[in-house]
């Protein structure tokens, strides 16, 4: 088995590994810090699977994801965040990841998240299984940024972090006037009038660090 770990924390990745090296059908790991280098090796090494974290310099992990999707590429992706499972697991899978897992969860977990996603399988922590099925059903109201598209809660992130239109645009392959008209139509779904209005959204809601 050969395995990528993307995490800006030096730490973390340290952590991985030595729960990687434990299972003896793994050949392979490799490690990179930031999201730019995550998807460069995802796209010239073949890899079983990709420990990916969220928040990191360059591309975060729902872009990395983003892209393997527009170039349709199956690598298997386990999401291993600290941000909140019910913030952007769901995301996350619409975007082709094969399991989320939150860094709080005990590290014999990520050993069982790694095995049955790297057999072909989808992880969901028990946890999240149980928001996700016993969640009540007269609690119909969503939060503002739920009702965002994929693209358009990709770059509502991004501009709560403080990235220009032109910085964005760049970074996702699209035109200044084309992030411009996603940027207006986000304010009007979430009902916003400033990036500083988006910001303080997202740490609210516990979406940016």
């Amino acid at each position: 088995m050969n395995i990528l770990i993307a995490d800006d924390h030096a730490i973390v990745r340290e952590g991985v590994k030595q729960i990687v090296r434990s299972l003896p059908e793994v050949k392979l790991i490799e490690e990179v810090s930031d999201g730019n280098e995550a998807f460069l090796k995802i796209c010239s090494t073949d890899y079983d699977l990709v420990i990916l974290d969220i928040s990191m310099p360059g591309m975060s992990g729902l872009d990395v994801l983003q892209r393997m999707k527009d170039r349709n590429i199956n690598t298997h992706v386990l999401i291993f965040s600290f941000y909140p499972q019910e913030q952007y697991a769901i995301r996350a899978f619409k975007l082709g990841a094969s399991g989320y897992l939150s860094k709080d969860s005990a590290y014999d977990e990520l050993t069982t998240a790694i095995r049955k996603i790297a057999a072909g399988g989808k992880y969901v922590s028990a946890a999240l299984a149980e928001r996700l099925i016993f969640q009540d059903p007269g609690m119909n109201e969503k939060e503002p940024h739920e009702s965002l598209s994929e693209r358009e809660f990709q770059i509502m992130i991004q501009l709560s972090k403080g990235k220009s239109v032109t910085e964005i645009a760049r970074a996702l392959f699209l035109s200044d006037k084309t992030v411009s008209t996603y940027r207006t139509r986000i304010m009007d779904k979430m009902n916003l009038k400033t990036n500083a209005d988006l910001t303080r959204y997202a740490l609210r809601n516990k979406l940016i660090e």
